[in-house]
């Protein structure tokens, strides 16, 4: 029965709790179909079926018929279909095969080995897999003992299981472990699916019988009731266990949004918390988890553990006992009570006398639950109540996350007595286990397996994705596990006699080692520095090999965990290489950078096709006998064949290029313009390589140049030719045939550009590096045809001309591609002769360039980017990640912030970078702080660290030095890892890190006491000299704060965010209370503030391609304004990501979001909201509570909420979007303005005008400082504000702000403009309405009463239609109904526009995001679904790019 595991181990690998996953697609199931795994091999379905927990199946089940999603009504099957291959029809033109679309890999549009095979004539299987995936639904009856017949739908496809499952999630079965399922007394098989199974029809009735425990049965139905019992209690999320993570919307919106009847406006509570209203300095931190106090839900039990007497002597084991269970109830009476093959009684034993008769009466019961109602009433009913509580709860927020999410606050958890807990923690089951057979689970074998499954066809490369996936996560569980161990001190070193540093050890499986240099490995690198980030560029170096996916080529698993200051990494073993030294495995690369090199042929074929994909040049080094030796990677890159035959590269640290503006280099001289910015900057290690993203943007610009000089050449070419015709017309061979080389080895995809009028659809947003590209495509086809007549030698010739100017590598065609070892030090390159590939001068040039492009280019590109404020980044997560889409790494950090320092507009931005900053830079200082730390004074020291970052109160450490000291004296054995050779290690590196020991004193070598006790002797003005060198040596840039102080007021970054921002950076969980850091007389901080540390894991994330596939294609015909189309796909696209990930997951969020956003736009607000919610509760659940993606989701609900009716309810939601953006990165936010433009309106519909007033001039400052004063966004807050004020009858100032909206329309959009004549419509009527006011005013005031009978003033108040349209204007949504004809009108006046103004910008990209703003879902790019629909209707008209208001 490999179900029942699922009780006990929720992250378990096996289980088969693709209940929870199957009932939940079938939610998704938007009657496009569920798509499920047809398996054949079924023992191995279970092993690689879903991770959702079992909790998942009733509440679905329950919930389906309000969660469904209504799709239009259309034949569900016919219309996806004919979406896909309209898919495929678009892109035909482009790539020649039907079905490419079906396999671009994820990466960068380049396509797998194993897609070449599945390309060609597959569209047509591909159209009957989708059907195939189709199921049947049927309906069965279950009656089991003592409950009514159960009616249960389920699809033909899903296993017996699943049904297991969802009896064990409905409440009135959900007591019952150990039963089986019999059809006309027929047991089922557990693994069969329900089409296989021979009379079940519609209707047939399932029974539930009993079945005898045994012991392991005993143990997981204790499990499974302590879990019932546990299960409202967030401590797990707290503590960071099993997947479980918190989510806080039902109790936002006080229950489930969607039973709430619609409010009347006037019965809302409204009124705003202190911490919302504008002008707030620190946020609170309690708000943060609402409703802390009653989560718990009631207690049933004061005890429930096995028992002292277990296990069950020898005779009693013959009477059938298996386990003995003690029981406190909370009537304070004692039991010890027998579990044995038919159920559970109570015996006769005490505490101190063993009796193990049953009790007189005796009652045995085959479910405990039952068995402790029976002898408790108060846990009858706290049963019953929590059962009804855990009933309620949506299916999301029950379901198992896939990777841990840690909270960086918590309260104060009660520490409870758990047997179980206890027995999880100290057991021997630590390596392994329990539902697997015999053995603990060898990772390396999982890993490779799963991915050498088929690929052909989608139902064979949705198993592949899925088994790819739920592997991967196991071993990240596993990984980090082990990590925690080893820092611990819980595993023993497989070399124990070394030296701490240079331990490895193996637990489970996982190989863990620590980054340290360990014999002196780095040493010409940077040593330590070096050591610690190479596992990181290793990582880096996985991802992209896993991403291009080359059938034959294996990589290790690999999990980077820091943890308590320490870097550990975990990789899956090759089989075999523990048995033999590493000099005898490696048959490919270098083990001692570059002094003996070996090569393979199988390695270098397998490495010559991905390197096509990664861009890397083949190239020859001399080895140590002087003969030359050609690689397809770095010299580092190590190729082991494993005992098990397969081809392993390892240490792929240097897969991409070096930046050399961050090498010393004796033979480099880098241009002027970077010789004055400060580079070449000689950073702490050598590792520093460039990232895929800018080599992908480098060559692009690079082909955009390479076809605009060929146009140039080929014109002038024609200019000449034109007067001497030649009569034959032959094809030009040399330049298709350069055209064609172009496309293998440079562009990914050239011909686009050539055939169809498609520019580089950016992958990497690098918009804004081509100008006018329709212009120059269109130059080339008419030169092409034109050439055609001309002859083939002069052809070249332009070809040649157009390599040299670019620079390419080859003479005649278009080839870039980078050598990653060109700057390595003590490599000796084979030099080919000048101006061909193998020349080593063209190859560092090229590298130069590309270094030199990032600075000169990317950087700016990335500022100007973010100078719409389209979709800003929060907080310095979201900064990163949108530097690293530009190819940017983060060690440029100090060189963008001097570029945003001098724009004003800019100002959010930079205030959030030197947040990032300065997080990193204490970082750096904290790892190294904690390494010097006894276990025993970890919370002391870490409370120290804080108060002398956050505070300049009073910081006295918890524990003296002479006490630290005292505690060093007796060898050390505490601290494990700390470097016995009188810490010398840590001291050279900090006199690296910061000129000087780390109290600040220079005092080189102290005693291994000093060492020890060093974080007492930190204050706040050594630690901020330190953070201001680190950022100096590190960024070159110059921090000149030298307390928290002068960091607030100079700026304006916010003490909480930065607890925040550092928390989650190193792993830190603070008590969640207020914290006063003005505190003169105490610390801020005291021990008992640090709950828990937490490892802070880096991993890769599998990719769906398919799913991926469906997503851009669905956005595409959302571009085009096809929303039922889009919809479609993108149900579909959730449909299969639910295939491969299961409920949970960060890419669902993103469809969920989508999805939502179309049910808007297509009229129906109630699926709207029915979706948004689940987006809300997954982003919580998967993302954090406080994440900025979570604040989106959040405001996106609170619009549609307000659309159903709900007003009171979207104020709240709003509220809570406010709350966490203050929290996060304070009120001087572009995005604060957009929430609060919704605020005021809200309040303003719901007549509190004084607080409307409030937040729409908060708004109106804010957007007239970021987006200048005539800017739409401007015109739309002045508008508002003159609303608010005319109904509280203050017309003049109304007036005064009507006027500023019409100018500013009248400028940018003209008089005969709509919006201007409304805007001046409204100014008609303002003065009117002002005029009449004055003069009963002179009447009152000139006769003291009124005696002309004036009019009355109309004050009317706005009904919820109208504020309902202005939300949707001020967030981007408009309902365009665009025809074909408008599109391709609005297109032609851009092209004028844009010719007219030489914008930077491609005219495509133009296009398709105007146009995408009319349809409303703004241009998206990369993965991740960035809804800016940016562009109101004034822009439509206006051909103009100024984005009136993203959402």
């Amino acid at each position: 029965m490999a179900l029942e595991t699922e009780a006990k181990n929720p992250s378990a690998a096996t289980t088969a709790t693709t209940a929870a996953t199957a009932t939940k697609a079938k939610e998704n199931n938007n009657t496009v179909g569920g798509k499920k795994n047809q398996n054949p091999n079924q023992q191995n379905q279970n092993l690689v079926n879903g991770n959702g927990t079992a909790a998942d199946g009733a509440a679905a089940k329950k919930k389906g018929k309000k969660n469904r999603n209504k799709s239009p009504p259309e034949p569900a099957t016919e219309s996806t279909e004919t979406a896909l291959s309209n898919g495929h029809a678009e892109k035909a033109a482009v790539e020649g095969d039907a079905d490419s679309n079906a396999n671009v890999a994820a990466d960068g549009g380049e396509k797998p080995e194993g897609a070449v095979a599945s390309g060609g004539g597959q569209a047509e299987t591909e159209d009957i897999d989708l059907d195939a995936l189709h199921d049947v639904s049927i309906t069965v009856n279950i009656s089991s003992p003592g409950a009514d017949n159960l009616l249960v739908q389920l699809s033909s496809m899903e296993l017996v299981q699943e049904i297991h499952q969802l009896l064990m999630d409905r409440e009135e079965t959900c007591h019952r472990t150990c039963f089986s399922l019999q059809l006309d007394n027929v047991t089922l098989d557990h693994f069969a699916e329900l089409k296989t199974i021979e009379h079940l029809e519609q209707g047939s009735t399932i029974k539930v019988v009993e079945e005898p425990y045994t012991m392991r049965e005993a143990r997981i139905h204790v499990r499974h009731v302590r879990d019932l019992l546990k299960n409202l209690d967030p401590a797990d999320a707290y503590n960071g266990i099993d997947c479980n993570s918190l989510t806080y919307l039902n109790t936002i919106t006080q229950g489930d949004l969607l039973d709430k009847k619609k409010t009347r406006p006037d019965s809302v509570d409204c009124t705003p918390p202190e911490y919302v209203t504008p002008g707030v300095y620190e946020p609170p931190l309690l708000p943060l988890h609402p409703n802390v106090k009653n989560a718990k839900g009631p207690q049933a039990l004061k005890v429930l553990t096995t028992s002292a007497w277990n296990p069950p002597p020898g005779p009693r084991k013959l009477h059938g006992d298996l386990m003995y269970l003690y029981v406190v109830t909370m009537e304070d009476k004692r039991f010890h009570i027998s579990a044995c093959s038919k159920g559970f009684y109570i015996n006769q034993s005490t505490d101190d006398t063993f009796n193990p008769k049953p009790e007189n009466p005796s009652h045995l019961s085959h479910s405990l639950i039952d068995l402790l109602s029976h002898i408790s009433p108060s846990f009858r009913r706290a049963f019953q109540t929590i059962q009804k509580r855990r009933t309620m709860r949506h299916a999301f927020e029950r379901v198992a996350t896939p990777y841990q999410v840690y909270q960086w606050a918590s309260p104060v958890l009660e520490h409870t007595v758990d047997a179980i807990r206890a027995e999880d923690a100290f057991s021997s089951k630590l390596g392994y286990e329990e539902h697997i057979p015999g053995q603990t689970r060898d990772w390396n074998e999982e890993l490779q397996t799963t991915r050498e499954l088929p690929r052909k066809t989608l139902p064979e490369r949705l198993l592949r994705e899925r088994a790819i996936f739920k592997v991967h996560g196991d071993f990240v569980t596993a990984a980090t596990r082990g990590a925690m161990a080893v820092i611990d001190g819980n595993v023993l070193a497989i070399n124990p006699g070394e030296d701490s540093k240079m331990q490895m050890f193996i637990w489970n499986n996982i190989f863990f080692s620590l980054g340290f240099d360990v014999r002196d490995h780095y040493k010409e690198l940077g040593g330590d520095a070096a050591a610690f980030v190479a596992p990181r560029y290793d990582l880096h170096g996985v991802r992209v090999y896993n991403a291009v996916d080359i059938e034959g080529l294996y990589t290790l698993g690999t999990v980077v965990i820091d943890y308590r200051g320490y870097r550990v990494t975990a990789q899956s073993i090759i089989p075999g290489i523990l048995e033999r030294e590493q000099e005898q495995s490696v048959v490919y690369g270098s083990i001692d950078f570059g002094k003996t090199v070996l090569s393979h042929p199988k390695y270098l074929d397998l490495l010559r096709q991905a390197g096509k994909h990664l861009k890397i040049l083949p190239h020859a080094v001399l080895n140590e006998r002087d003969e030359p030796v050609e690689l397809c990677s770095s010299v580092e890159c190590k190729g082991i064949i494993g005992n098990d035959g397969r081809h392993y590269i390892l240490d792929l640290l240097r897969t991409f290029p070096p930046d050399v503006n961050f090498l010393k280099l004796q033979d480099v001289q880098l241009s002027k313009e970077l010789v004055d910015m400060g580079f070449p900057i000689e950073h702490r290690h050598k590792l520093c390589c460039l990232r895929q993203e800018l080599l992908e943007a480098f060559i692009e610009d690079r082909y955009v140049s390479f076809i605009r000089i060929a146009a140039v050449h080929l014109q002038q070419l024609n200019a000449t030719k034109q007067s001497e015709k030649s009569d034959e017309e032959k094809p030009v061979p040399a330049l298709e045939g350069a055209v064609k080389d172009a496309k293998e080895n440079g562009a990914e995809k050239p011909k686009e550009a050539t055939e169809d009028n498609k520019e580089e659809k950016k992958e990497q947003s690098t918009a804004g590096t081509t100008k006018s590209a329709e212009a120059m495509v269109n130059a080339i086809r008419e030169a092409q045809s034109n050439v055609a007549t001309s002859n083939e030698v002069q052809a070249a010739e332009v070809v040649k001309r157009a390599c040299a100017a670019v620079g390419s590598l080859k003479e005649k065609e278009f080839d870039f591609r980078f050598n990653p070892d060109v700057f390595s030090p003590g490599i000796r390159h084979v030099d080919g002769e000048e101006g061909t590939c193998s020349s080593l001068a063209k190859q560092k040039v090229l590298v130069q360039d590309a270094a030199e492009f990032l600075v000169v280019k990317q950087i700016p590109a990335f500022i100007k980017e973010h100078l719409a404020h389209a979709s800003p980044p929060i907080d310095g997560q979201s900064l990163t990640e949108s530097l690293h889409s530009h190819g940017i790494n983060v060690r440029y950090l100090g060189k963008v912030i001097k570029l945003l320092a001098q724009m004003p507009r800019m100002d959010y931005l930079y205030r959030i970078a030197i947040l990032e900053l300065i997080v990193r830079a204490t970082k750096h200082i904290y790892y190294t702080y904690m390494q010097n730390t006894e276990p025993l004074h970890l919370s002391a020291a870490i409370s120290h660290f804080l108060n002398c970052l956050l505070t300049n109160g009073p910081v006295n450490p918890a524990v003296s030095s002479e006490e630290a000291h005292k505690k060093r004296g007796n060898g050390g054995k505490h601290n494990k890892h700390k470097s016995s050779k009188s810490g010398k290690g840590q001291q050279q590196q900090q006199q690296q890190s910061t000129g000087g020991n780390q109290n600040g004193n220079s005092s080189g070598t102290g005693s291994t006491a000093s060492v020890a006790s060093d974080w007492t002797l930190v204050t706040p003005r050594s630690l901020w000299q330190q953070i201001r060198r680190e950022a100096k040596a590190y960024w070159d840039w110059d921090l000149d704060c030298d307390s928290m102080e002068s960091a607030t007021t100079k700026f304006g970054i916010l003490r909480i965010s930065l607890l925040r921002a550092f928390c989650l950076k190193v792993g830190i969980q603070v008590l969640l209370r207020e914290y006063n850091f003005e505190s003169k007389h105490k610390p801020t901080f005291g021990s008992d503030d640090i709950v828990n540390v937490f490892p802070v894991v880096k991993h890769i994330s599998p990719r769906a391609t398919d799913a991926y596939n469906f997503y851009t294609t669905g956005q595409a015909k959302i571009q085009q304004g096809m929303f039922k189309e889009g919809y479609e796909l993108i149900s579909e696209a959730l449909n299969l990501l639910n295939n491969v990930f299961g409920a949970m997951h960060q890419e669902n969020g993103s469809c969920l979001r989508m999805l939502a956003r179309l049910s808007y736009l297509l009229g129906d607000a109630q699926d709207a909201l029915a979706i948004q919610q689940r987006a809300v509760i997954m982003s919580e659940r998967v993302n954090g509570i406080d994440h900025p993606s979570t604040i989106l989701e959040y405001t996106h609900l609170s619009l549609y909420s307000f659309a159903n009716g709900h007003v009171g309810m979207s104020l709240k939601l709003l509220y809570r979007a406010r709350y966490l953006m203050v929290l996060i990165c304070g009120e001087d936010h572009p995005e604060v303005a957009l929430i609060d433009s919704n605020i005021s309106l809200i309040l303003h519909a719901l007549g509190e005008y004084e607080l409307s007033l409030r937040f729409i001039e908060h708004a109106l400052k804010l957007n007239l400082k970021y987006f200048g004063n005539k800017a739409m966004h401007v015109a739309v807050s002045y508008h508002l504000m003159a609303r608010t004020q005319s109904c509280m009858g203050d017309f003049r100032s109304a007036l005064n702000n009507e006027k500023e909206t019409y100018s500013i329309y009248k400028s940018q959009l003209g008089e005969k403009h709509e919006k201007t004549r409304d805007s001046a419509e409204c100014l008609r009527l303002l003065t009117q309405q002002a005029v009449l006011l004055q003069r009963k005013m002179n009447d009152i005031y000139s006769n003291g009463k009124l005696t002309t009978d004036l009019p009355p003033i109309h004050i009317t108040p706005p009904s919820m239609g109208s504020v309902l349209d202005m939300l949707n204007t001020i967030n981007g949504i408009l309902f365009v109904q665009i025809s074909q004809k408008d599109i391709v009108k609005v297109r032609s006046e851009i092209e004028k526009h844009f010719k007219a103004n030489n914008a930077e910008n491609e005219v495509n990209d133009a296009i398709k995001s105007i146009v995408a703003a009319a349809n409303n879902n703004g241009e998206i790019e990369g993965e991740v679904p960035k809804e800016d629909a940016t562009a109101t209707a004034t822009q439509i008209t206006n051909g103009e790019e100024a984005p009136a208001a993203s959402s």
